[in-house]
């Protein structure tokens, strides 16, 4: 059963319309791209047991963001490992595989919610599903670079670009089935009116007498939950956010989904090529970049430009990748302390969904441009542009603190959907450079390959991004609490100055409820959190562009000899194609 899943079965028959197989390559990117939308899970995990407010036994955000980061680390490991398995069995069988291991993850992944072991939880959304994205993500790249050697970029956009939109499909599905699951916990009455202890930073009340944790829910907290509550106390432990059933019913839809997808999948026959097409003169080839000739898979790694192109990769989405990551969490934090009005719940979960769109259209639009103004040209505007907006974002920041005004907002906005679009555009425009640059005999193993650049980037984004914001945060819990009076901190958090540490830990003393009690005229320090990560993101891009810059054809002892060139090409390119096709 399994053998005829392989490449050799799937040749597409004489007349074969190839406009039949990008809806199969975006079906299974829609669905593994999903991933890009994590952040939607972020508050719902981070709350599991206080439901409308995290408890002490809750997992913290630092704990929940690597998960999205393992995933992405795994993705890259199994696109390397992958990639020559690839050119020998063929997308179909990829893509089976990959809807295994990426509906399978989230069943696991579930159950690691169901049972609060976050273990599970990183082994069957990162480590499986993980796996299951790389697959996913590298199973139609090479075949489409195959079926559309007169529009490299154009293809390769088509192909990642349903990766970009894949969170703005789950954002709405994601948000409407954790509301559809969504138990609210028991209310026990308004702060003042109901009698709290502390103990080892844990808020204590007696109910039924006996002492259980409680959590103390703001009006602010609530205005994000799926059911209108009451602002007050709630027992820990007795509600549900919806986050296990939801993974439960994703990880069923998803495995159907890229099953159908799968079995799509053609693959062009030995001498085939689009009607009418010329391939470039050898003129034009050598001043874009474009090599006619091939590059071995093994022999790739051994050239600088396998690495400097690795560089390029790594730091491009490492600055994209830790703020997707926390897109959410970060507009909130920024924006919806000056601008509550304006940033509330919807707004956030809008900005996610945005993202996605910009993030997909960015995969299509720059992929395509590429195609007009070369490749190396296109990851120069990223980024030289990228660098400029990113030092923009913390004096939006900085000037929305002081003056709360909408088009700081706007900026702010405006920047990161800028910033977005190059991210994916950096992904989908790569397969194409890499073609360029070694052949497209073996692409598809050297795509995935330097998707290895795509896991570190998995790691760096996210550790940057989480490290320099718990240290910010820190820093502006500790000087807040020393602008308050000790006795007003002892009434509101029921333990003196001397336990702040153990208040922090225990998540009962925050920003937001210090600020409560803050003098008339300190300013709020939560919109100044990630300005020193957005400095350290620019400083990368700087490194990216020197890379690119760096970037030269591959040396002539690096190239495969004509004969070995048309003995071993892959299915589609190889036998009786005329030499002009085998560009």
């Amino acid at each position: 059963m399994f053998n005829k899943l392989k490449k050799e079965h799937i040749i597409a028959e004489e007349g074969f319309n190839r406009w039949k197989v990008p809806p199969a390559s975006i079906a299974i990117h829609l669905c593994i791209g999903s991933v890009y939308a994590w952040s939607i899970f972020n508050p719902p995990l981070t709350k599991e047991f206080g439901v409308v407010a995290a408890s002490s036994s809750d997992w913290a955000l630092q704990s929940v963001v690597w998960i999205f980061s393992v995933a992405i680390v795994f993705l890259g490991l199994a696109a390397a490992f992958a990639g020559k398995w690839l050119e020998e069995v063929g997308p179909r069988m990829v893509g089976v595989t990959a809807a295994f291991l990426w509906g399978g993850g989230f069943i696991i992944g579930g159950i690691g919610i169901l049972t609060h072991q976050l273990w599970l939880l990183y082994f069957g959304y990162g480590v499986l599903g993980g796996c299951g994205l790389g697959l996913g993500y590298v199973s139609p790249v090479s075949t489409l670079i195959r079926w559309f050697p007169d529009r490299r970029g154009m293809a390769t956009g088509l192909a990642i670009m349903g990766f970009g939109g894949g969170a703005m499909i789950a954002t709405p599905i994601k948000e409407t089935l954790l509301s559809l699951y969504y138990q609210a916990p028991q209310y026990l009455g308004a702060e003042g009116a109901v009698t709290m202890v502390t103990e080892g930073g844990r808020r204590l009340a007696e109910v039924n007498g006996q002492m259980v944790e409680v959590v103390t829910a703001t009006a602010k907290q609530l205005a994000s939950t799926p059911v209108p509550l009451q602002e007050g106390v709630y027992v820990v432990g007795t509600g549900n956010t919806g986050a296990a059933m939801t993974f439960f019913t994703l990880g069923i839809a998803y495995f159907i989904v890229m099953i159908i997808a799968a079995f799509s999948y053609r693959v062009p026959r030995e001498g085939w090529k689009p009607a009418g097409w010329t391939p470039p003169t050898a003129n034009d080839a050598a001043k874009r970049m474009i090599t006619q000739r091939h590059v071995d898979i093994n022999q790739a790694l051994k050239t600088p430009q396998f690495y400097l192109l690795w560089i390029v990769l790594c730091f491009n989405v490492t600055a994209g990748i830790g703020v997707i990551g926390v897109a959410k969490t970060m507009m909130t934090e920024i924006f919806g302390t000056t601008l509550p009005l304006v940033v509330n719940s919807t707004f956030a979960a809008t900005y996610v969904f945005m993202i996605s769109v910009f993030n997909m259209v960015g995969r299509f639009f720059w992929a395509s441009t590429s195609d007009y103004i070369g490749r190396k040209n296109t990851y120069y505007v990223f980024f030289i542009l990228g660098i400029l907006l990113y030092l923009s974002i913390p004096y939006a920041a900085a000037q929305v603190s002081v003056n709360p005004a909408v088009m700081w907002l706007v900026m702010f906005y405006a920047a990161t959907m800028i910033i977005f679009t190059m991210y994916g555009g950096g992904f989908a425009t790569i397969p194409a450079y890499l073609a360029d640059i070694f052949g497209t005999k073996y692409v598809g193993g050297i795509h995935g390959r330097l998707l290895t650049a795509w896991s570190t980037a998995g790691v760096l984004g996210p550790l940057a991004i989480t490290q320099l914001r718990d240290m910010s945060i820190g820093t502006s819990v500790r000087a807040l609490a020393e602008k308050i009076d000790p006795a007003a901190f002892q009434q509101k958090f029921g333990a003196g100055m001397d336990q702040l540490d153990q208040l922090i830990a225990a998540k009962t003393v925050t920003i937001a409820r210090l600020m409560e009690i803050a003098p008339a005229g300190t300013v709020d320090p939560t919109s100044s959190l990630y300005n020193t990560t957005m400095y350290a993101m620019a400083a990368l891009l700087v490194i990216g562009l020197i890379a690119n810059a760096l970037v030269r054809p591959v040396a002539e002892k690096h190239y495969m000899d004509a004969k070995e060139g048309e003995d071993a090409l892959p299915m589609g390119m190889a036998g009786a194609a005329p030499k002009e096709a085998r560009t």
